[in-house]
């Protein structure tokens, strides 16, 4: 697959060519991470990806899986990571959005396992595709919401955040339920976006769900409240 080496080549390259060993280290400290950075900010980033993309076509949805999973799988710095997740959301693919991609972004939350990574798939690339697929994509998430694995976890219950007046309440409160006892921050603090972006369009929904689950964490009821005056 030529395209795909061409383009990954083009992203690395392009990459390598912005990157500022300076910044690279405060980088990787504030994210935590274990993977290191170049040192590439996000608007410089953002322009060449948009040249990078635009210069180099992927011609059928193999050539764009296995062009995102390259980038993905062969990253030797955090950045490339976050082409992939570019790459994986490139308008010029949005016909191929649907739910045979699942599983590539299954692999990409569960590997990724770090905020940054999970909330862009979760809510750019799982959600639309379950408002789109909403008769399989629910039964999913609902798995989703109790399984061992956190970051899906997290997925299930923030991947409607955006969603307004679209958003599916049974799941969302299945998906809190779920979660709803777990002492983990992300978890905690995920609850509460995820009522919190929902209030914006239901808040007198959000502020009767909150005061039906006493449970919930101090973070996920503070959060949730956050814009009602509550």
């Amino acid at each position: 697959m030529d395209e795909v080496k061409s383009l990954v080549s083009a992203v690395r390259n392009g990459l390598a060519a912005l990157a500022d060993p300076e910044k690279a280290p405060s980088m990787r400290a504030y994210m935590k991470s274990e993977m290191p950075f170049l040192g590439v900010a996000s608007p410089p980033r953002t322009a060449l990806l948009k040249q990078v993309y635009a210069e180099h076509s992927l011609t059928d949805r193999v050539s764009f899986s296995t062009a995102v999973l390259t980038l993905w799988r062969e990253a030797d710095f955090r950045e490339e990571r976050y082409a992939a997740i570019a790459l994986s959301g490139h308008r010029a693919y949005t016909r191929w959005q649907d739910g045979d991609l699942l599983g590539l972004y299954e692999e990409m939350i569960v590997t990724g396992a770090w905020w940054d990574y999970v909330d862009e798939v979760a809510i750019r690339r799982v959600g639309p595709i379950l408002r789109a697929e909403p008769e399989t994509m629910t039964q999913r998430m609902l798995t989703w919401a109790y399984d061992e694995d956190k970051w899906r976890r997290r997925t299930a219950v923030i991947c409607q955040v955006g969603a307004k007046g679209g958003t599916d309440t049974d799941l969302l409160t299945r998906a809190v339920e779920a979660n709803i006892d777990d002492k983990d921050f992300f978890l905690r603090k995920g609850i509460g976006w995820a009522l919190r972006e929902y209030a914006k369009t239901e808040p007198d929904w959000v502020r009767a769900f909150v005061a039906a689950h006493p449970a919930l964490s101090t973070l996920s009821r503070k959060e949730a409240l956050k814009h009602l005056g509550d």
